[in-house]
């Protein structure tokens, strides 16, 4: 962990020292250190201290007025001055969250080609597979722990953004740093560039993805599986993390290779772990048990299916069988209730198809089952959507659940924010105040009949940096399911809710760091029960916070 006297001997001098993020200083170079790496001239002469750096950017970041400007801003920090990025996330986390990551990464996306100035990270396109090991090998920082990967088909609820998905793995690796405490030059984001179906992308011609239909296939399986035996090969003790692959891919992917690489998927089993942490502290507020609920899940891609697979697992901890655990669940596609009739069902949903039996005495308003149907019929308790349908949760739907149920759970969980299935100023209306709400975008605090309201946001940062710092800490073969469990259960803890029913079922962002401390011991101390680590729980503390870095300025020292 590093300290604020650490010493750091580099052999950059001038110039090159100024444009080496990792180790440039800007202003904040003392005289000594300006004397020493022949800095004179080359700045301002007033030496600034971190308090006097930190505050100007705020005062920069405040003119520009719009999310794209300061995320570009940012962006910009991180290029030139990688540690004050870093203090400076850390004094503005709550601020600034929603400008690194959802919703603003979304609209960086959308608008990659046009706003590129930097590169981050690596690039693999399928045109250059041949060359994928001899990438990895020139690549200057030897010591990786964390990857994050993206093919781009499936970016937040904005669809296929091929190249422009680079914004998420750079995104979610500045989280790791900042929560999960992991060295910035540990990290490491790629983007598999395998094309992309966009037709707008295509005929852009500032675009700068591979301006090809995307692979599918043999062709698709292949490039993925080079990549894979480079990480094997160059990084073998890194986790791997999957990030927006499409449905088709995500799964299979995740199963092929979770078992041959430290690995896991964060739509699928990060989504799910920080839903099911939300929802054991909103049964905590309502006094009742899981395995009590009836559960509509609108959205049966990665994300709907991951947090069905995590709440039936947690139901059979709790004594219910895999099949009298989804039997309380309910799986709506695009093409409505996944049941004996639907067409097409993928693997990873078959377990969740309704019989015959299960649907006797059910009236159903047209030729398919629709989400107000299933509410009708089902009375649920718990109402999630993962769906990308801005609006989907109808005033009629909402009210028709509250009908039956005293404390309505509504996680209307898909962002970015116009694609949020309902607000919580609607939900908490429609119910008079009595659902239980949180949102995957962030929304403002609520004003309900005189009564504050503060929505949290089932955001997987709570999750991911500190399962990532845990597998990595306790040198994990795997990732199991039941790491996932151990950080919701952890996860819910720390839920405000518990002591003030108007506040949020999400900690605040300044704890995240804290909270993923706990997170990271919880899934070592679990990797350790399922024998997919050796060591010791003697170990885990300090090596846990061995590993979580700090961003303090070191002493420089000249190196020959």
């Amino acid at each position: 962990m590093a300290k604020k006297r650490d010493t750091v001997a580099i052999s950059l001098t001038g110039p090159d020292l100024l444009f080496d993020p990792m180790h440039n200083k800007g202003t904040a170079f003392s005289e000594r250190e300006r004397k020493l790496f022949h800095l004179h001239g080359l700045l301002p002469p007033h030496v600034s201290t971190v308090e006097e750096q930190i505050s100007r950017l705020y005062e920069n970041i405040q003119h520009r007025k719009t999310p794209i400007g300061k995320y570009q801003f940012l962006r910009d920090l991180m290029g030139r001055n990688m540690i004050l990025f870093y203090q400076f996330l850390d004094r503005y986390a709550e601020e600034m969250l929603p400008i690194v990551y959802t919703p603003t990464v979304g609209e960086a996306a959308l608008e990659y080609s046009q706003l590129y100035v930097q590169p981050k990270g690596l690039y693999l396109s399928y045109p250059q597979a041949k060359k994928i090991d001899a990438i990895f090998k020139q690549y200057p920082y030897r010591d990786v722990q964390v990857i994050v990967v993206t093919d781009g088909e499936r970016i937040l609820g904005l669809g296929d953004q091929g190249i422009g998905g680079m914004t998420i793995p750079v995104g979610k690796l500045s989280l790791y740093t900042l929560f999960g405490g992991i060295h910035p030059s540990k990290t490491l984001p790629i983007l598999l560039d395998v094309g992309t179906n966009n037709p707008q992308l295509l005929q852009n011609r500032l675009y700068l993805g591979w301006h090809h239909k995307r692979l599918i296939g043999k062709q698709y399986a292949a490039f993925v599986h080079l990549f894979v035996q480079a990480v094997k090969k160059y990084f073998p003790k890194a986790l791997l993390q999957w990030e927006d692959f499409g449905q088709a891919n995500a799964r299979p992917l995740l199963e092929r290779y979770r078992k041959k690489i430290l690995s896991f998927n964060d739509d699928i089993q990060g989504t799910s772990a920080v839903t099911l942490g939300g929802l054991n502290a909103a049964l905590q507020i309502t006094k009742q048990k899981l395995t009590e609920q009836k559960i509509v899940i609108f959205g049966a891609g990665s994300a709907g299916t991951g947090i069905a697979d995590g709440l039936v697992l947690e139901m059979m901890e709790q004594g219910l069988s895999r099949q009298q655990a989804a039997a309380h669940i309910y799986l709506i596609s695009i093409d409505g209730l996944i049941h004996f009739s639907t067409k097409e069902v993928y693997e990873s949903q078959k377990l969740y198809v309704k019989t015959h039996a299960d649907l006797k005495g059910w009236k159903i308003s047209g030729e398919k089952i629709t989400l107000m149907d299933v509410v009708r019929n089902a009375h649920p308790s718990i109402l999630i959507g993962v769906s990308a349908q801005g609006g989907a949760f109808t005033k009629e739907i909402v009210q028709e659940m509250a009908r039956h149920i005293k404390r309505p759970i509504i996680f209307p969980l898909s962002n970015p924010t116009a694609k949020s299935e309902c607000t919580p100023q609607e939900a908490l209306e429609w119910t008079e105040g009595r659902a239980i709400l949180a949102t995957g975008s962030p929304f403002e605090g609520v004003c309900y009949k005189n009564k504050q309201y503060q929505i949290g946001q089932c955001n997987n940062v709570y999750i991911y940096p500190g399962m990532g710092a845990g597998a990595v800490a306790c040198e994990a073969k795997e990732v199991t399911d039941r790491m996932f469990l151990a950080a919701a259960k952890t996860l819910a803890l720390y839920s405000p809710a518990l002591k003030d029913p108007t506040a949020s079922l999400f900690p605040p962002i300044a704890k995240v760091r804290e909270i993923s401390r706990h997170i990271a011991i919880a899934v070592a101390k679990q990797a350790i029960r399922e024998k997919v680590s050796r060591m010791k729980n003697s170990q885990l503390t300090k090596k846990v916070d061995e590993l979580m870095w700090e961003p303090h300025y070191p002493e420089l020292e000249r190196r020959e």
